[in-house]
């Protein structure tokens, strides 16, 4: 009899139910959308209970397509937006406020003032992170700050905070388990990714207090066991990590140069650097890759905020196009852009800039300008994004052995092409589009003793697909010599 992974990949727009086989394969998926809340200007927030319930509503649309698969379900796998934070009471089981997600900008007075105070370097040197809203914490202390009650509630242990895979965890399990993984840990600005511990100095930073945090597990251990609000019978949670890690794990990057990119919402540029955590380069960070079979994998990392997200604004807000698959036939039907740039900084620029007041805009529009143009236009932008860190990572000496790129964009082929183009080298798509889910299935096979070790993991890999540049060097250099003009406009620092 078939045995079954049911793996959760709660993402920044949607949340995806996905069953895999013993081999690690995807046998059914179904997704739900939950909405984005943007109460103000640069403010971005998502209900936690209503992902909640659309995780049990994704997982219940798996289940009708074959009722006889719940019995031979034998774990749950999380991965997760990562950075995104709850705050809830333990008591009632109700948020206090809506998640501030990882896009949201409310945090970024906060984070000024403690690097006006000078404390970026010690912050950097435990978390190897850079003080910014993009990462948890600055969003814990403005809910507590800013709700009513919150800061009385949180001092007298009444409140618990968590990324979405622990809001997940502590619901499944019904309160009996406050936890998240070492890769989530090390997105918050809270955790020493060296001691492998809540910093106690970083909390007071942001006076959070103590008793809000959860237990910190590898990603491979065994989180506690569920029946997904009495979905299934009780099955073990095991394998947890952030979407970001879980693709670097999926795409079996699991020695060191081996690198990854993400196109989702926003993108992850992700190299393994090995055991060591290693410096980063300023416009990257240093987190920790995952944690599985007793050792401890270290990245270098950069965020982009908007590369989907581009796409979807296209869509639904200026309605240019009806679907993402609309555009590359839009792109290709055109030579170039004609000197039409799209910086996408809609809440501000992420890696290498960091700029949270930088501001999106449209440039060398003419009137013979048309929304094939802007649609080309936005395509480029993402891999122009994706440059700019593959260049700072190659430039900071660690050398990258091979880029594998996965999510629902790597389907545009002229995307793809022109990314290729852009690096000057050939990149691996990803023969599976949910390559996260892949990584936390992993994680749970690893810890229910599926597989024994990486090797065994890598083994499953279904092949590769090779797309090679080209350009001539000339004309990216052009191409790529006006964008960094056209981010340069957007910038404010």
């Amino acid at each position: 009899m078939m045995k079954y992974t049911l793996a959760i990949d709660q993402s920044t727009s949607t949340t995806k139910a996905m069953l895999f086989d013993e081999k690690a394969r995807l046998v059914s998926r179904a997704s739900v959308d939950h909405k984005q809340f943007y109460p103000q200007p640069g403010w971005v927030e998502h209900d936690p209970e209503e992902i909640l319930h659309n995780t049990y509503k994704a997982i219940g649309l798996i289940l009708e397509k074959d009722k006889s698969v719940k019995k031979n379900i034998i774990s749950i796998a999380i991965t997760n937006q990562r950075e995104t934070v709850v705050v809830w009471d333990r008591n009632t089981g109700k948020p206090v406020y809506n998640a501030i997600v990882w896009q949201c900008n409310r945090g970024a007075h906060i984070c000024e003032e403690l690097i006006r105070q000078g404390r970026e370097s010690e912050v950097s040197a435990k978390t190897g992170l850079i003080i910014n809203p993009y990462f948890s914490a600055s969003g814990v202390k403005w809910i507590l700050d800013n709700v009513e009650g919150a800061r009385e509630h949180a001092e007298a242990g009444r409140l618990l905070i968590g990324t979405m895979d622990t809001w997940l965890i502590w619901n499944f399990t019904n309160g009996k388990n406050h936890a998240t993984d070492y890769t989530n840990a090390s997105r918050t600005l809270l955790f020493n990714i060296h001691t492998l511990n809540w910093d106690d100095e970083l909390l007071d930073m942001f006076t959070v207090p103590s008793s809000m945090v959860p237990e910190v597990l590898p990603c491979d251990a065994i989180y506690g066991s569920t029946t997904l609000n009495g979905l299934i019978p009780e099955t073990i949670i095991a394998g947890v990590l952030g979407d970001s890690h879980g693709a670097l794990a999926g795409q079996m990057c699991f020695t060191s140069g081996m690198g990854k990119a993400t196109f989702g919402t926003g993108s992850s540029i992700m190299i393994n650097i090995g055991e060591k955590a290693l410096t980063a380069p300023k416009g990257l960070v240093t987190s920790i890759a995952f944690a599985a079979k007793g050792k401890i994998y270290y990245a270098f990392e950069g965020n982009i905020h908007c590369t989907g997200a581009t796409i979807k604004w296209l869509q639904d807000d200026l309605q240019l196009i009806q679907s993402a698959e609309e555009t590359e036939a839009l792109a290709t039907s055109i030579e170039s852009t004609d000197g039409v740039y799209l910086v996408p900084a809609f809440a501000g620029l992420g890696a290498p800039w960091w700029d949270n007041d930088a501001r999106a805009l449209i440039c060398g529009m003419t009137r013979g300008t048309n929304k094939a143009h802007v649609v080309r236009a936005a395509l480029e932008s993402i891999a122009f994004q994706v440059k700019d860190l593959i260049e700072l990572i190659q430039r900071s000496g660690v050398e990258l052995n091979e880029l594998r790129v996965d999510g629902g964009p790597v389907k545009n082929n002229f995307l793809m092409q022109f990314q290729a183009d852009m690096l000057q080298s050939k990149i691996n798509r990803s023969p599976i589009e949910e390559a996260s889910a892949l990584g936390a299935v992993l994680m749970s096979q690893f810890a229910m003793k599926q597989l024994a070790d990486v090797e065994d993991a890598m083994k499953l890999r279904l092949g590769n697909d090779y797309i090679i540049p080209s350009m001539e060097i000339s004309n990216v250099n052009r191409l790529y010599g006006e964008w960094q003009n056209a981010v340069k406009r957007t910038l404010m620092k």
